[in-house]
């Protein structure tokens, strides 16, 4: 460990897009990075290997939640004081990376996720996706009194105390809207500051409009749930 704050980014099928990802990540030598690939069926193992990248296979694939507990767990056990949660995909800009340590050490919150509508950005998504963030922060504010205007980024810093909570406890999958409502309701500070995202460098989504509304309605159920636990 050269680094207090670790960089977790989950991988999943990203043979096109991870090599690119990687190397902006080893321009930040101030950080640490590990990539969890989640039992990938294409050639991003041997990627990573190729390239001597530090990295995490697990053996199947465990979903969006497994692999990113997995990185939560690497940070706990090799001490790191903050981890920053960022998508292989290249979607995530690595320039906001000091910008997102900056603001989780000035304001000390516990969580601080990146947004893309806390203000004007480049970021152009689907009116579906957009409509799906928006009923979010809407389930948000009425079952954990937190508004979070983009409550489905990845892209997300939290502390020590979050890094020990989530190594022993973490949704399996489509976690980032129900991890927000566990942790406001056990009173950890969630806060939100403004990123870029820029267009996924190859692949595709893994979200289908039929998942989308598996999506929906499963996070409304399990956050309804935990907002009486």
């Amino acid at each position: 460990m050269t680094s207090k704050i670790l960089i977790i980014v989950p991988a999943y099928n990203e043979e096109q897009a991870i090599v690119g990802t990687v190397q902006q990540l080893e321009q930040f030598d101030e950080y640490d990075y590990v990539v969890i690939n989640d039992g990938s069926t294409d050639r991003t193992k041997e990627i990573l290997e190729a390239h001597n990248f530090s990295h995490v296979t697990l053996p199947l694939n465990l979903g969006i939640g497994g692999a990113v507990q997995t990185g939560f767990r690497y940070a706990e056990r090799f001490g790191y004081d903050y981890a920053i949660q960022l998508d292989a995909d290249g979607q995530h800009d690595p320039e906001d990376l000091h910008h997102l340590v900056a603001e989780m050490k000035k304001r000390d919150v516990d969580m601080l996720i990146g947004s893309r509508f806390l203000e004007k950005s480049n970021y152009k998504g689907s009116w579906t996706r957009r409509v799906g963030i928006l009923y979010f922060n809407y389930l948000l504010r009425l079952i954990a009194r937190v508004n979070i205007t983009d409550p489905t980024s990845g892209y997300r810093i939290v502390n020590r105390r979050v890094i020990e909570w989530f190594a022993k406890d973490y949704p399996v999958d489509y976690p980032e809207v129900e991890v927000i409502v566990k942790l406001a309701r056990k009173g950890f500070k969630v806060e939100e500051t403004k990123v870029e995202m820029n267009a996924r460098q190859g692949g595709a989504s893994s979200i289908t409009p039929g998942k989308s509304v598996y999506y929906m309605a499963k996070v409304t159920f399990f956050s309804l749930i935990r907002s009486y636990i």
